[in-house]
Order: C-alpha cells, then structure tokens, then sequence
C-alpha cells in the first residue's frame, strides 16, 4: 500500500451537479484550492454524477464556469464518477470474491422500522448478512462490517474514532436502483487517483469512516483528511439546493472570494473585494494561516 506522505500533494475538489455552485460550494473549493498550492501541489475537479434522478441540466458545465470565474483553475482534465462505473464493477466482484459484500433485499421503510439512528442514518441490523430470507431477491449490496475500533486523525476536526459495526453498520455500495453508492466511488476514486488529501465540508466528516474501510478492503491507499465548517443559513440549514441557496454571482467574484475567506477565519484587506479573483487568490496564497480556520459550522454571511 501506498503512504500518502511520501507522494506530492494532490487532493480534489468534488460536487455533484445537482445545481450550481453557492457559497458553501465555495468555500470548499477554496479551502481545498488554497491548501493544495500552498504545499505546491494539485487541484483536481471530479464532477460526482452518481444520481441522476437528483441531477440538474447544464449544472456541470455551470460549476466548471463558476470555478473558472472565481480564478479556482484545477490540475488535469474533469473526471465524471459516471464513467467510472467498470473500475466500481471490479471493485465490488473483488469485495464479493473476498466474502466483504453481500446482497440485501430489505426496502428502506423496512430498515426504517426496526433500525437504531447513526451519524449516517439507520445502522442496517443485518438482516440479511447471513443470507437472503426465504423468498427475497437481492436489491443492494452491502459492505459487511465488524466492530474492530476505526480511527483516523482529521486535520482540523482532531482524533476521531468508531465501532463501525455499532456505529455505521454494513452499509450500501451499490443502490437498490443500481447506481452505485456514493462511499464506495468515492473510495475507488480517491484511491485510484492517488489523492493524498481530501478536502471537505465537515458534513461529510462521517463518511470518512466506511470510506476508509472500504479503502482498507480494496487494498487502495487511505488519504489524510480534513474537514472544514460548513455554511449554513439563518435556520441552521446547511447551505443546499434543499435549502433554497442562493448560487454565485460569477460577477462578484473577488467579493465572494473575500467572503469565504473571512468564513474560513481568515482576515483579508476590505479593499479586495474591489479587485479581482487574482488579487484575493494571490493574497490568500502568501498570507493564508490554517490555524484561524473554525471547526465549527456557522452562518453563512448575508
């Protein structure tokens, strides 16, 4: 296996096209950007266009624009999870072949009756780990879990730990509907692209752990992590789609780049915000002090 610390940097920036970008895209892309060239590494875009049914028309060609405009030019060509669908097809014959995965035919408002509530929603009880009911047929795949203690060390948010069988339980890596999870794509990508850091709003701090797993099944390199605050609105709601965000006016780019700064607790002259992205992009390069930076969610500046 790989060690990450003995590659160059390289990490990734990732939305899903299910609309275009707004503040709190923004400020992951420029955590993660700003991280990657301060260390002089790479910035690569991945377009996760795992659910069409949630995916919205023209919005992957809207966020590429966005970034452009905002001076946020990523290493390489975009990568469309959609592609990539040989490289999770192998992936899961190789958990199968290794007895890690196996399928489940429970709905969800099954789980959802008789499921505890985990950080990523109800822990599967098992139901069918050790075989299909008479009677089912298959509609998922799962990754079958154990309690070994998982622990990772998140660059910003600290230590973190977990009973992954208690805490997560077997989750899915293929969809009932048959697109593939989101944890096990994430997990083949990373690995495969050699990324050494991922960069990401703390939301997804949870993910972290099947993702590991699934790293650590696969034989893929496991990335150091970092989990930045999230953007939410006045109610508390993460900055969304669902939650009626506002997206970028691509217009006021400098002043969009100033104010995600400031959310990231950095202190850029008011006088930025007048310039243009490659003035705010130049000053954040040479000033940027990671130690500033909150771990907390907060609210989105109006």
């Amino acid at each position: 296996m790989t060690d990450s610390t003995t590659l160059r940097y390289r990490t990734r920036f990732a939305p899903s096209p299910t609309g275009p970008l707004h503040f709190g895209s923004l400020v992951a892309a420029l955590g993660s950007y700003v991280r990657a060239r301060r260390q002089g590494g790479e910035w690569h875009l991945r377009i996760d266009d795992l659910d069409p049914p949630r995916e919205q028309p023209g919005a992957a060609d809207a966020i590429q624009q966005s970034l452009q405009a905002h001076g946020l030019h990523w290493d390489g060509p975009v990568v469309f999870q959609s592609t990539r669908s040989a490289a999770y097809e192998a992936a899961l014959a190789q958990l199968r072949a290794a007895d890690r995965a196996y399928p489940c035919g429970c709905t969800r408002r099954e789980i959802m009756a008789v499921a505890r509530r985990g950080p990523n929603g109800p822990v599967y009880p098992g139901t069918c780990s050790d075989g299909l009911p008479p009677g089912r047929e298959a509609r998922a795949w799962r990754l079958r879990c154990d309690h070994a203690p998982l622990h990772f060390d998140d660059a910003l948010q600290g230590p973190q730990s977990c009973d992954p069988a208690a805490t997560i339980g077997d989750f899915i890596i293929r969809r009932a509907d048959g697109y593939w999870a989101y944890h096990l794509a994430c997990a083949v990508d990373d690995g495969e692209y050699g990324f050494t850091e991922v960069v990401r709003g703390a939301d997804l701090l949870w993910c972290t752990p099947p993702q590991i797993l699934l790293q650590r099944a696969l034989g893929l390199p496991t990335p150091r992590y970092l989990h930045l605050p999230v953007a939410v609105n006045a109610e508390g709601q993460k900055l969304s789609k669902q939650s009626h965000a506002p997206p970028l006016d691509n217009n006021r780019a400098a002043h969009n780049l100033v104010q995600a700064a400031r959310f990231l607790g950095q202190q850029p002259p008011a006088d930025l915000a007048r310039t243009g992205p490659g003035a705010v992009l130049t000053w954040a390069l040479e000033t940027w002090d990671e130690a500033l930076i909150p771990r907390q969610q907060h609210q989105a500046p109006a």
